[in-house]
């Protein structure tokens, strides 16, 4: 009988776990001193210099300074994502307006949470934090967006969602990649429009309150949050509560 020889298996497993044990450890790393010190200071040198290592080894694993930020923007939405799903599923009987709700509400939770890592993903500061097409990051910000714009797919067939008139139609077509990300039945791209009507309310209402644009007026913006999400949902067919 012929004995398979199995004796670099162990050692491309552990060395597959190292990897895998290092590339976290730098997101860890990378992640608090975003948060402590900053979106600048999240660089391939700091990391290094905080973990113990060369600047030369950690590009073993990053291969330069957009390769780590795509990671740790990824790694973010895809947080995110997990966050707003189990909002979601928390009510799994539920209308679709009011796991939309619970959704919504989960953002600004979090955003709150992590003001910084908001920021990282929906400000913008480092260049390299974008998600174009073709970008590492691109599929994990559509995961996350996918959580909120499938919810917002099902009230639509729920045949309550009205479209505005008089929407130029050349304009419209920019649309056509959110459309893309859509399986099954096809959005017209007046209604894509409503969705990211809706969305650019939401992020505004959440991101005005993270960046502390409404301190001059507020000491509490949760109910102003409210009311803004109470018209999103109403613009969304949803009746009122």
């Amino acid at each position: 009988m012929t004995v398979p020889n199995t004796s670099g298996t162990g050692t491309t497993g552990r060395r597959h776990r190292v990897r895998e044990e290092a590339l976290a450890e730098i997101l860890r790393t990378g992640r608090r001193l975003l948060v402590e010190e900053g979106p600048s200071a999240v660089t391939l040198r700091a990391i290094a210099r905080e973990m113990g290592m060369t600047a030369p080894g950690l590009y073993r694993y990053h291969a330069s300074h957009r390769d780590l930020i795509q990671a740790l923007t990824s790694h973010l939405y895809e947080e995110l994502a997990a966050a707003l799903t189990e909002a979601r599923e928390r009510r799994p009987a539920a209308e679709p307006g009011q796991r939309l709700r619970e959704a919504c509400r989960e953002l600004r939770r979090w955003a709150l949470a992590h003001p910084r890592e908001f920021g990282l993903l929906f400000a913008k500061p480092v260049t390299d934090a974008d998600t174009a097409p073709g970008s590492a990051a691109h599929d994990p910000s559509w995961r996350f967006g996918s959580v909120l714009l499938e919810l917002m797919v099902q009230l639509w067939q729920r045949g309550d969602v009205r479209a505005p008139a008089g929407l130029d139609p050349a304009w419209l077509a920019q649309l056509e990649e959110v459309r893309e990300h859509l399986d099954g039945e096809p959005v017209p791209l007046e209604i894509l429009y409503v969705f990211v009507s809706c969305w650019a309310r939401l992020y505004g209402a959440v991101a005005v309150e993270v960046f502390g644009h409404l301190d001059f007026a507020l000491t509490d913006p949760g109910p102003l949050f409210e009311h803004t999400l109470d018209g999103i949902l109403t613009e969304l067919g949803e009746p009122a509560r």
